[in-house]
């Protein structure tokens, strides 16, 4: 099936939205697209440094020295041991992973991808690019008999909800029992906050309590851009079942989807240096306690938002006027109406912006409201 045509790209929607953001006299205070805003750690920069007499080809796969970087930090910091370097796989960036996995594991007319009702647009996009359907659903038992790939996302983009050990074997069970592929969608996991969630790691979808030893049909990915400040690197990795991920390596293979050496170089240095991920939350857990009051005191009301890098909120009435009256007082975030067609009340408010400008939000909320 030839790829049909594509939707606009929905940020271009913001545009007008933004010109007023700016025109505010203490300039735009962008919450929208959660871009990091911090400096990539010193050590991570020395890597990249030291690789850049890259002359030949990297290898699609990863180099041993990645791939074990990646299996070691599965088990120090995720919980997920057995890994090899069979299970693991580098990738450019996670949202390519995301959009392109329906096409590489070959779905097509017929097939069913789920993702969850509050979604990252990209999860339905991947279903298109394959022409597939999608289906928005957060119950396993709604899950159609023609699923052959399902996503979960935990911490969640955009409402920062978190599936627990019990949650996530239910999906995977359902999934194996559909003969469909699931895939966890991960890259907030390591900025929990609140509940169990503010001293327990968020649990991962290759969790030997989840998958019971067997990862059979089951992926997870993850990015380094949130906890690494790597979004310009394009950093990330997916892992789980060897014969998927060799499916996926002849694939990237033909396709040349290969990150580049110097970057492979510097997600080595990210993966094995905790220190730097550890201050980084901090930067965020420290914004979060500015930013939330701040919102809930201009009569915003804080949904979900457990763990990851947004707060998901409402004043009850449709996101578009939420989203004007933000921009008049300077302040940029993102619609619901770009997560789904289930949350058209909700707005997403990204931490990643710096003090100062969290601070200024703060302000502008204080003195002025939204109503």
């Amino acid at each position: 099936m030839a790829l049909g045509e594509l939707p606009d790209y929905p940020w271009d929607q913001m545009a007008p939205y933004a010109a007023t953001a700016k025109a505010h006299p203490g300039g735009i205070v962008d919450l929208s697209i959660g871009s990091p805003v911090d400096p990539t750690p010193p050590v991570v920069r020395d890597a990249l440094a030291a690789a850049t007499d890259a002359h030949a080809y990297p290898q699609t796969a990863g180099t041993p020295r990645l791939r074990e970087a990646v299996v070691e930090w599965y088990a120090r910091r995720r919980g997920v041991t057995g890994l090899t370097e069979a299970n693991v796989l580098p990738t450019i960036g996670s949202k390519e992973f995301v959009a392109w996995l329906p096409f590489m594991l070959g779905l097509g007319e017929g097939d069913v991808v789920v993702h969850p009702r509050a979604a990252y647009p990209t999860y339905a996009m991947g279903a298109q690019i394959a022409g597939a359907s999608s289906f928005a659903s957060d119950d396993p038992a709604e899950w159609p008999s023609n699923t052959r790939l399902v996503w979960t996302n935990s911490p969640g983009n955009p409402d920062g909800s978190v599936l627990d050990v019990s949650a996530l074997t239910a999906a995977v069970a359902r999934a194996r029992s559909l003969g469909a592929v699931i895939a966890g969608d991960e890259c907030y996991a390591e900025l929990g906050w609140d509940g169990r969630w503010a001293s327990e790691p968020v649990p991962s979808i290759l969790d030997p309590r989840v998958t019971g030893g067997d990862l059979t049909g089951v992926i997870g990915a993850y990015s380094l851009s949130k906890q690494s400040n790597l979004a310009g690197y394009r950093a990330a990795f997916a892992a789980g079942d060897a014969a998927l991920i060799a499916r996926l390596v002849t694939v990237r293979k033909h396709a040349g989807m290969i990150p580049p050496a110097p970057v492979q170089a510097a997600m080595i240095a990210a993966l094995g240096d905790d220190a730097h991920v550890a201050e980084q939350k901090s930067l965020y857990r420290a914004r979060r306690a500015v930013l939330r009051p701040a919102l809930e005191r201009a009569g915003l009301r804080i949904d979900a938002s457990e763990a990851g890098l947004y707060l998901w909120a409402t004043e009850g009435r449709d996101g578009w006027e939420t989203i004007s009256a933000l921009a008049a007082r300077g302040i940029l975030a993102g619609p619901g109406h770009f997560y789904g067609d289930h949350y058209p009340l909700h707005v997403r408010f990204s931490l990643t912006a710096t003090d100062e400008r969290i601070a200024a939000a703060a302000a502008r909320l204080d003195a002025a409201g939204l109503r």
